[in-house]
């Protein structure tokens, strides 16, 4: 695992979704870097840290918060599991966690009309052993589509995947059995801390809804929608970023 830290002021972690890495989140530092001490993690497999293979949700937020003080967690995508398994499994590192497009189960389920159709999954899994550039891109696109400026923000995701060396193919497989079995819905009532759930409201891999009744279900929890994709801090980073500063000022010292 790689975490670089930027800036001065109260601990932020940031942490990035499936196939990409801390790089993603430039539009978003320049905003919070004056406001924040950021740690901003590859995970493993991904990024400077792409030569470790294997990938574990928990594992992951129990090595971010061995290396990083007390903080506010902010995680993206499948970066949004890792934080929440941190608020859930080490309560005491972890002030406050804020979800950006991020929901407690990505899998659709007959309980669950949120998520995304389990075969979205199954083929992405067959496509990284036969395509693998093919099936991070068009991951990409899933991200993007919706978007106001789509094909802009999916031309950056595209320069920008590859900027760190490649990701691990056995990281990658992992990553996606994260997404098709992580379900955290009954545990959100056992957060201790406060929780901010930052939504795209053109989303096509989180659906909103699925982040309003996260919030809804969250002691503490807020919603906040933006007109957006996948990845609203792209297009919307001063907006992302005056939500999580505002967030963090109410937080307990």
């Amino acid at each position: 695992m790689h975490i670089d830290v930027q800036g001065n002021g109260p601990d932020l972690v940031l942490i990035h979704g499936w196939a990409m890495h801390g790089g993603i989140f430039a539009p978003l530092l320049e905003p919070l870097v004056p406001r924040f001490r950021v740690h901003v993690v590859d995970l493993p497999g991904h990024g400077y840290a792409c030569k470790e293979t294997g990938f574990d949700v928990a594992d992951c937020a129990r090595r971010i918060a061995a290396e990083t003080p007390r903080a506010l967690w902010v995680g993206w995508s499948l970066g949004g599991a890792v934080a929440l398994r941190a608020a859930l499994q080490h309560a005491g590192h972890v002030r406050g966690v804020a979800m950006i497009a991020s929901s407690p189960r990505f899998v659709a389920a007959p309980d669950w009309p949120y998520g995304v159709p389990m075969e979205v999954f199954t083929a992405f899994g067959t496509d990284l052993e036969a395509r693998y550039r093919d099936a991070i891109e068009r991951f990409l696109a899933l991200e993007t589509m919706g978007a106001p400026n789509a094909q802009a923000e999916l031309r950056d995701l595209k320069r920008q995947v590859f900027e760190r060396g490649e990701p691990s193919i056995t990281a990658l497989q992992d990553g996606l059995r994260a997404l098709e079995t992580e379900d955290l819905r009954e545990d959100l009532a056992r957060l201790s801390m406060p929780s901010l759930w930052i939504a795209g409201r053109r989303d096509r891999l989180v659906a909103p809804g699925a982040m309003q009744w996260a919030a809804q279900h969250a002691p503490g929890g807020r919603f906040l929608e933006l007109n957006s994709g996948h990845a609203p801090f792209v297009g919307h980073a001063e907006a992302v970023a005056a939500a999580i500063a505002a967030f963090e000022a109410e937080l307990p010292a």
